[in-house]
């Protein structure tokens, strides 16, 4: 692991670096679950919570692109329904970040995704159209809640966001302008907390700054490349990048467990 300050003059953290954004662009510009891979990247060469402080201003100013280009799509009741779940979530995780083992989330999110995701993939298997979903809405405020928690330790939150959204089926461009939106508010609601970590120093600043070009271009990209792929097999897509980003939490969490 690499230092505060010493990461700015080590080629291994850049590397890596470059890769995590270009993951999260692609995920933020509509490729669902490819930006949850970031985080533990980026933690191959600094701890989790600077990779994670590192990440997140990053994940801003995406988000501007994201919600820009799909600001006329979104869903209201999704929204209404999650965030407040995942303000209580987020807020979790900032009281309890030194007593929660993070390897037990990494656990419960990679189980659950990779049953989901596996689960979708058989119903739709050959092509077949599921019918849509609509879990109550108490469903949806757990969801938020347990997408703010993991957000808030790994910036892990799109499982359980999914796991209430996806099943709902609904028009490609809505899902990912309801995510934009949903992703963008949790971002901001976790910069306090975040500060308060004390995660914000110099050097983890201007890393992120030095990432801000290629974060935008690959947001662009992800946005261009999302529009070209039909709403089938966005879906299809979606539960295939959700299982493996379930695999890769899984390997996380079994190292520490271990």
């Amino acid at each position: 692991m690499i230092a505060d300050a010493a990461l700015l003059h080590d080629p291994w953290f850049w590397l890596l670096g470059v890769a995590a954004v270009i993951l999260m662009g692609l995920g933020k510009g509509g490729f669902i679950g490819f930006g949850t891979l970031s985080t533990p990247l980026l933690a191959l060469a600094v701890p989790p919570v600077q990779a994670a402080a590192i990440i997140l201003p990053l994940l801003i100013v995406q988000d501007v692109v994201g919600v820009w280009a799909f600001r006329k799509s979104w869903d209201r009741h999704i929204l209404v329904v999650m965030l407040p779940g995942a303000l209580l979530g987020v807020l979790a995780g900032y009281l309890f970040a030194a007593s929660l083992p993070e390897a037990w989330v990494l656990l419960a999110l990679g189980s659950i995704s990779v049953g989901f995701g596996v689960q979708r993939l058989w119903v739709e298997r050959g092509g077949r159209a599921a019918p849509s979903r609509v879990l109550p809405d108490w469903v949806g405020m757990l969801c938020g809640a347990a997408a703010g928690l993991s957000s808030q330790i790994a910036h892990a939150g799109a499982p359980p966001y999914q796991l209430w959204v996806m099943p709902q089926r609904l028009e490609r461009d809505i899902l990912v302008g309801t995510t934009a939106i949903f992703f963008a508010v949790l971002n901001w609601i976790k910069v306090p907390a975040y500060a308060a970590l004390g995660e914000f120093t110099a050097a983890n600043l201007i890393a992120a700054a030095a990432l801000l070009p290629i974060a935008i271009v690959s947001t662009f990209a992800g946005v261009r490349l999302v529009r070209r792929v039909g709403s089938d097999s966005f879906y299809r897509l979606a539960y295939a990048l959700l299982v493996l980003v379930g695999l890769k939490l899984l390997w996380d969490a079994a190292g520490p467990i271990a």
